[in-house]
């Protein structure tokens, strides 16, 4: 006889343990030819384990914990302790690995969108393990609007990764000094989903921006791997982004994330158009990102 279903609110039970949670998907999967769904969907999780390796990160790709390939991706949970190591340097060699792959590859370029989320989550070798609300959001935040619009704007020939990051994890992880990832290489956004209810708080990290990208504040990871220097560097950078004006092209998409000038913590939603004033970034329904790249496709299509 199956299990009740529990009833919130009337009892205290135990909390189930914390899990960290990673996902991906490919970039205009349901857009490729039928024949080249099944190979895709294998590559992917081998061109991450690829990754894991290469960023030392063995035990973890050994002790996934309920792992699923998603089709056009795959997500896994494992140990929150991991959570430092993933974000750096992992996703970095991920981007590595994904633009070696495709500078040598005569099949579709394979670029990914990964989420990375933390929070409670059943794991007790059960059917139902790793379903829950956290798991819910990582796959919310996967689809989100910012990361598929900086995805979408970024060169194709350099950019082949673009990560959000939860706002629990950026508090615990990359503010509390954890990891090598430098809160400077984040970008903080408004996440929502069109259709869903959901809108969180999230931050934006793509290991290699293209030039325009560039342009809109995001550097390359070469230009932050040292950015724990002394506070009067880090002092410099503050007055250099308070003193930040923008002229320039603008650069609109259907819809997604706007980006420009020095937008390390500046950015405010507004819910109608897009526009820029001093170094306050408001968002609305386009996508506009410095630079003179110029982008066929509008948006993400899956």
């Amino acid at each position: 006889m199956p299990a009740p279903v529990p009833v919130p609110y009337v009892a205290s039970r135990l909390l189930p343990p914390y899990r960290a949670l990673f996902a991906v998907d490919a970039k205009d999967f349901t857009g490729l030819p039928a024949v080249q769904h099944g190979p895709v969907s294998q590559l992917i999780p081998e061109l991450v384990d690829q990754a894991l390796e290469r960023a030392g990160l063995h035990e973890l790709r050994d002790s996934k914990r309920f792992p699923a390939n998603t089709g056009d991706g795959v997500v896994f949970g494992f140990e929150p302790a991991l959570l430092p190591s993933v974000l750096w340097p992992f996703l970095g060699v991920l981007d590595d690995v994904l633009g070696a792959y495709n500078q040598q590859s005569v099949g579709p370029r394979i670029r990914l969108r990964a989420s990375v989320h933390v929070g409670p989550l059943p794991d007790g070798d059960s059917p139902g393990d790793g379903n829950g609300t956290a798991r819910n959001d990582t796959h919310r935040l996967l689809d989100s609007r910012p990361v598929k619009a900086i995805l979408a704007a970024a060169s194709e020939q350099i950019t082949h990764l673009a990560a959000i990051i939860s706002q629990r994890v950026y508090e615990d992880v990359v503010l509390g000094g954890y990891t090598g990832l430098h809160p400077d290489r984040c970008v903080e956004v408004p996440a929502t989903v069109e259709g869903k209810v959901f809108a969180q708080r999230a931050w934006l990290y793509v290991p290699s921006p293209s030039g325009n990208l560039v342009q809109a504040g995001m550097r390359p990871r070469e230009e932050s791997a040292n950015q724990t220097e002394a506070s009067t560097d880090q002092g410099r950078d503050s007055k250099a982004r308070h003193d930040t004006h923008y002229s320039g092209n603008t650069q609109s998409v259907r819809e997604g994330a706007a980006v420009m000038g020095n937008v390390g913590r500046d950015i405010t939603y507004t819910g109608g158009s897009a526009s820029y004033r001093g170094t306050n970034q408001h968002w609305g329904s386009g996508d506009n990102v410095t630079g003179d790249k110029r982008v066929g496709e509008a948006g993400d299509h899956r």
